[in-house]
């Protein structure tokens, strides 16, 4: 979502010019100018104070699931490694690996569910002022061209705005709320403002973290 608000940010501004004077080339990381903001920093604190024992519970729980997969998927490995394998008993050791994990994944899920709420009401907020921030900062620096810097083959360091749009939007949207109403679901400011949610932080709530179960083992033939 982030990455779309930005680039109809940049359409809507015209901010490449066919002929300007003095042009300007720039780059900026949107994701970080919202998550590097000081309210979603003070909200993703207080999200996981709030949500600390579901959290706990979760990686926990996940660090269960991984110890007690990990037999499991060597076994299978080992039997895959073996001359002649029987494809029958791997196709059953691997179903049984993948239906495990998966019944942790939702189980986790569930304890995780709460603080991913929160933490996309938190940057749903921001994103939708994601716009004005970037469009109020190339003018102000008179910026004809906004590029990631991912796209970007050599930039200076001054190149980079994506401190500027943190500002601005530490401007617009000093604070955040962390508690969505009890009807709201993901999107729906974001939707309004032509385009969908944006994900949680990566890394701000632990996801499941059981091995993947192996794919079934090719027989050559």
């Amino acid at each position: 979502m982030i990455r779309h608000l930005l680039l109809a940010g940049l359409a809507s501004a015209g901010l490449v010019a066919a002929s300007a004077s003095a042009q300007t080339v720039a780059v900026a990381d949107p994701e970080a100018a919202v998550t590097g903001t000081k309210a979603w920093t003070a909200a993703n604190t207080q999200i996981q104070a709030t949500y600390k024992a579901q959290l706990d519970q979760a990686r926990t729980r996940s660090d269960a699931v991984r110890r007690e997969l990990q037999p499991l998927v060597q076994a299978y490995q080992t039997a895959a490694a073996a001359p002649n394998a029987n494809q029958a008993s791997l196709q059953t050791q691997a179903q049984a690996i993948q239906t495990r994990e998966q019944a942790a994944q939702q189980e986790i899920g569930r304890l995780t569910l709460p603080a991913q709420r929160a933490q996309q009401y938190a940057l749903e907020q921001l994103s939708t002022r994601l716009n004005e921030a970037v469009q109020t900062t190339v003018r102000a620096r008179n910026v004809q061209l906004l590029v990631r810097p991912d796209a970007a083959l050599f930039a200076q360091p001054a190149a980079n705005i994506t401190p500027a749009i943190t500002a601005e939007l530490d401007r617009l949207v000093p604070s955040v709320q962390t508690n969505p109403p009890a009807n709201w679901q993901p999107g729906q400011r974001g939707q309004q403002a032509g385009g969908a949610a944006p994900a949680p932080a990566a890394g701000a709530v632990p996801a499941a973290t059981a091995p993947a179960a192996p794919a079934r083992r090719s027989s050559g033939r």
